[in-house]
């Protein structure tokens, strides 16, 4: 393949994936490193043309998620220098920001951040990303039926996490129209 077929392959192929792909990076980090391992994942998409899948999206999200932990392994690095390398202030106490209630938003972030990290990145890409099982599993390099079971016990910690905080469950604890 000549290189402007290459090109148009690949545009044909990344073109509907850059969105979904932008919503899945901005969700799990700040915009900045967001667009850079979209670069970066893009980057893999094209070194790596030939061997896209028929789906591309899901391996693509396994690319981004792969790129992301390496970029969250620098920032650490870069930290954990720049604290041997100069002694800051602490920094002021952060109040609350835009978003930041008690509503069920508040309660589901709550319950994530209490969840085990695997459990909370399913819980993400079933409901943020909208992936089926056999998705999920091509993005975590599990099979089908891994994601499946992973995803259903990830579900229920969930509830549990929410019946926790405040009661949010609501509609578990009503024993309307049921018989005794």
């Amino acid at each position: 393949m000549d290189d402007a077929g290459r090109r148009r392959r690949f545009e044909e192929l990344v073109t509907p994936m850059v969105d979904p792909l932008r919503r899945y990076l901005a969700r799990r980090t700040d915009p900045a490193t967001a667009d850079d391992v979209l670069a970066d994942t893009l980057l893999v998409c094209w070194r790596r043309l030939e061997q896209l899948p028929e789906e591309p999206l899901p391996w693509a999200y396994g690319v981004a998620r792969h790129c992301l932990a390496n970029a969250e392994r620098s920032s650490r690095r870069q930290r954990r220098v720049a604290a041997k390398v100069a002694v800051l202030d602490p920094p002021p106490e952060a109040g609350p920001g835009p978003g930041d209630d008690d509503g069920p938003a508040a309660a589901v972030a709550e319950a994530l951040a209490g969840m085990r990290v695997e459990d909370a990145e399913l819980l993400r890409l079933w409901a943020w990303e909208q992936l089926s099982a056999a998705e999920i599993a091509q993005v975590l390099g599990i099979s089908p039926n891994a994601a499946s079971i992973r995803l259903h016990r990830a579900r229920g910690r969930l509830r549990e996490e929410l019946g926790k905080s405040d009661g949010l469950a609501g509609h578990e604890e009503s024993r309307e129209g049921r018989k005794r």
